[in-house]
C-alpha cells in the first residue's frame, strides 16, 4: 500500500469521525518556544477567541514544554466542536463552557470536567441588527447549541418573551454577523470576536449575559479512559493554565500579542475584551453542580438531551485540588 494513501485514509477517517469539527481543515497552532523530546503529545481542542488567551500565551512562551508536556493546540470553530473532538479521540483535552459541555456529557458518559479556568458574565453579548431597538421587536434569532441556546432563552424570558414565539435558528459563530447584516435574523447572543463583528456589520451591542442572569464557566474536559492513565499529565497542563491565567490578568497586552501570534486575532480587540473575563483556575464546587443541574433541566425540558448526565460522576469535585492545586 502506498504510504501517502494510507496516511490520507487515516486523516479522512479522523475527520469523518469528528463530523462537524473543522479542526482537521483548520490544523493546529504549532509555534512553541520548546519541545519535550520523547514525551507523548497532548492535543487540546479549543475555539479561536480571546477567552482562550491563557492557552495561547502558555504555548507562545513555551510554558507547557517547560512543565515537561508536549501540547498541541487544536483549533475548532467553538461551541460543541472542542468537546466533540475529545469524544471522537482526535484530542485528549478540550476547553468548553459548562452549558455546552453538559449537552455533550449527556451523550458521552465518559466525558469529565476537571475544573474551571475562567468565567464571565460579560463576555457573551446580545447583538441586535440595525433597526431593532427593543427585545419586543425580535422575531428571529440565531444560536449555537449549549451555552448559546441557554443564554438566548434566558434573555428572552428575562424580557417577558416566550422563546417559543421567536424563531431560533441553529448556526455557527462565523455565520451570525452575515445573517444579521442581511436581515435574516434580528439578534443573537454570542462571545467575541463574533459580537464585535456583528456590531461592525451594521448591528449594535445591546447588553451582556450577566444582565439577564447568565454567568458561564469554562471547563477543562477529558475522557475518563484517557484521564485514568494520564492524571499527572493533565495536572501539569492545569498548573500551567493557572500560571498563564495570572499572567493574562497581570499583563493583558502580552496576552493580546500572544493571541495575535497564535490565531491572528487583532491585538486591540483582544486587549479590549480581556477585562470582561475572570481568568482564575479553581476546582469544581457544589455550586457548580447546582448550576449544572439547572442547565440540564433546561436541556431536558427543551428535549435537547434525553436525560441528565450523572453530574456527580461527570463533574470531578476535588480533582483539581488533589492533583493540580
Amino acid at each position: 500500500m502506498n504510504p501517502d494513501n494510507s496516511r490520507a485514509g487515516r486523516l479522512l477517517v479522523a475527520c469523518t469521525a469528528l463530523l462537524l469539527v473543522p479542526a482537521c481543515m483548520a490544523g493546529t497552532v504549532d509555534s512553541d518556544a520548546g519541545e519535550v523530546k520523547g514525551g507523548p503529545t497532548v492535543r487540546v481542542a479549543l475555539g479561536v477567541d480571546a477567552s482562550y488567551a491563557p492557552f495561547y500565551l502558555a504555548k507562545e512562551r513555551g510554558m507547557f514544554a517547560k512543565a515537561g508536556v508536549n501540547v498541541e493546540l487544536m483549533r475548532t470553530e467553538g461551541g460543541p466542536t472542542a468537546g466533540q473532538a475529545v469524544t471522537a479521540g482526535t484530542a485528549q483535552l478540550a476547553a468548553n463552557a459548562d452549558s455546552t459541555a453538559l449537552s455533550l456529557m449527556a451523550g458521552d458518559p465518559g466525558l469529565r470536567s476537571l475544573g474551571v479556568f475562567q468565567s464571565s458574565g460579560r463576555y457573551l453579548k446580545v447583538v441586535m441588527r440595525d433597526g431593532i431597538t427593543s427585545p419586543r421587536q425580535i422575531k428571529t434569532m440565531a444560536s449555537i447549541p449549549g451555552l448559546g441556546l441557554y443564554a438566548t432563552h434566558a434573555y428572552l424570558r428575562r424580557h417577558g418573551i416566550d422563546p417559543g414565539s421567536v424563531t431560533i435558528h441553529q448556526s455557527s459563530p462565523p455565520e451570525m454577523p452575515g445573517l444579521l447584516q442581511r436581515g435574516t435574523i434580528d439578534a443573537y447572543v454570542l462571545y467575541e470576536p463574533w459580537a464585535a463583528k456583528g456590531a461592525a456589520s451594521g448591528g449594535h451591542i445591546a447588553g451582556h449575559s450577566g444582565d439577564f442572569g447568565v454567568t458561564y464557566v469554562q471547563w477543562l474536559l477529558a475522557e475518563e479512559s484517557w484521564l485514568k492513565n494520564n492524571r499527572e499529565v493533565a495536572a501539569k497542563i492545569f498548573k500551567v493554565l493557572a500560571e498563564a491565567d495570572r499572567l493574562v490578568t497581570r499583563d493583558p497586552g502580552a496576552a493580546a500579542k500572544a493571541t495575535n501570534q497564535q490565531v491572528k486575532l487583532p491585538m486591540d480587540q483582544t486587549r479590549k475584551v480581556l477585562p470582561e473575563i475572570t481568568f482564575r483556575v479553581r476546582g469544581l464546587t457544589g455550586a457548580d453542580v447546582a448550576q449544572s443541574a439547572r442547565i440540564t433541566d433546561f436541556l431536558t425540558g427543551q428535549k435537547l438531551i434525553k436525560k441528565s448526565p450523572d453530574l456527580h460522576r461527570a463533574l470531578l469535585k476535588g480533582w483539581y485540588e488533589r492533583y493540580a492545586g
